[in-house]
């Protein structure tokens, strides 16, 4: 476990003591580390997002086309 010494505002240190309240925490690094959890499933990895499995799933059957070189391929994009 690391420990640091932190500045933060005051706006922060408020939202530090709901979300402690909220979720019943003893201390703020665990109101901090519940904060780091949340942010990373909700920014870092979207990618496991529920709606993004869906589009993943959308893409996969649909039809492709398929290129015998990737001179045809660049044919194809610059018609487009």
């Amino acid at each position: 476990m690391v420990q640091a010494i932190i500045d933060i505002e005051d706006e922060t240190n408020r939202v530090l003591n709901m979300v402690k309240a909220k979720f019943g925490l003893k201390d703020k690094s665990q109101a901090i580390n519940v904060m780091a959890k949340q942010y990373e499933q909700e920014i870092l990895e979207p990618q496991l997002r529920p709606e993004y499995i869906e589009k993943l799933q959308k893409i996969k059957k649909e039809k492709g086309i398929r290129f015998k070189s990737v001179k045809e391929l660049r044919k194809h994009i610059e018609n487009a």
